[in-house]
């Protein structure tokens, strides 16, 4: 095949139903500006892919440097689908860093690809990302190639949105980690934020596993939040201190008697999260856990600058 041959910034996959994975690597293709949405190709006819720029799922080749991302031949043994193939080629032609990678690969393309390899079956009640793809498909299994096409660019451009909406959460979150390190440097027990803002991938990113904080205090909308810190990034439903006991569950004017103070509004049953009226009130909250957990003296600095 001659280079002069291929139509620039075409892609090309098999046609009829679709997967999540071509779809989304489709859909990263555009994200990057790598391919042109116009030039999409549904094809199992060899000569017609043999004129694109970019094949993906289909034709039995994986080479990046030919821009060919197939894992159905019994050559590729790999963990990756053409998802995972595209992802790792846009990190390796340095159109995305290695922060940016991880970020995409755990958030979605680690799911894609286990699941079109079958290694990771969705259980009861589940909807996955690929499944909410595959459901994108036309019902009917006899509909028209015109329609099943039709419905490969909606997926595509659905899938687009998805990726285009996590990539500036991770630029804003990325924005955010000079105020993460700040905070991890200025307390012992409490992170201290005036804004609310996506701390807890930065934290532990920035090593936040072996930081003692155990609680963070920050706006929720027009009142303010007390949460536990987690001991872990994969364990998110548990914390390192649970509020109260006799907090838990509780709202309003149950949780001001139980607690001494008057701007308490809930604590969730789970005793990872509160909500109070003020800054102020989310402090003395903090006071009182600290007090009897007999950690008070070790923050008295922390305690002295914030709670005037």
């Amino acid at each position: 095949m001659k280079s002069e041959q291929l139509v620039e910034k075409s892609f090309g996959t098999h046609d009829g139903s679709f997967h999540a994975d071509e779809v989304t690597a489709c859909a990263l293709l555009l994200l990057f500006g790598r391919i042109d949405v116009k030039k999409i190709v549904r094809s199992r006819d060899e000569k017609q892919l043999a004129l694109c720029e970019y094949v993906c799922d289909v034709g039995g080749i994986y080479d990046p440097q030919k821009k060919r991302f197939d894992h159905h031949q019994v050559t590729y043994q790999g963990p990756l689908s053409s998802a995972g193939m595209v992802l790792l080629y846009l990190k390796e032609e340095k159109l995305l860093d290695a922060c940016e990678y991880q970020f995409l690969n755990q958030t979605l393309i680690l799911g894609v690809d286990a699941q079109d390899n079958g290694r990771d079956p969705s259980p009861l009640g589940v909807l996955s990302f690929s499944a909410l793809v595959a459901h994108l498909n036309p019902v009917h299994y006899n509909a028209l190639p015109q329609e099943m096409d039709a419905a490969f660019h909606q997926a595509v451009l659905f899938v687009l949105g998805y990726l285009q909406r996590l990539k500036e959460r991770f630029i804003y979150a990325q924005s955010c980690k000079e105020m993460v390190q700040q905070a991890m440097e200025g307390s012992c027990f409490c992170l201290l934020f005036s804004e609310s803002l996506p701390w807890q991938d930065l934290f532990f990113e920035l090593g936040g596993a072996h930081h003692p904080a155990l609680f963070v205090i920050m706006p929720s909308g027009a009142h303010w939040k007390l949460r536990g810190i987690p001991p872990t990034l994969s364990e998110k439903m548990r914390v390192r201190i649970p509020l109260p006991v006799e907090w838990a569950g509780l709202s309003g004017e149950d949780l001001c008697k139980a607690s001494g103070i008057d701007g308490a509004i809930f604590c969730h049953k789970g005793q990872f999260i509160s909500v109070w009226k003020t800054r102020q009130d989310a402090l003395m909250a903090l006071l009182w856990i600290l007090k009897k957990e007999g950690k008070v003296q070790h923050d008295y600095d922390f305690w002295k600058n914030h709670s005037a």
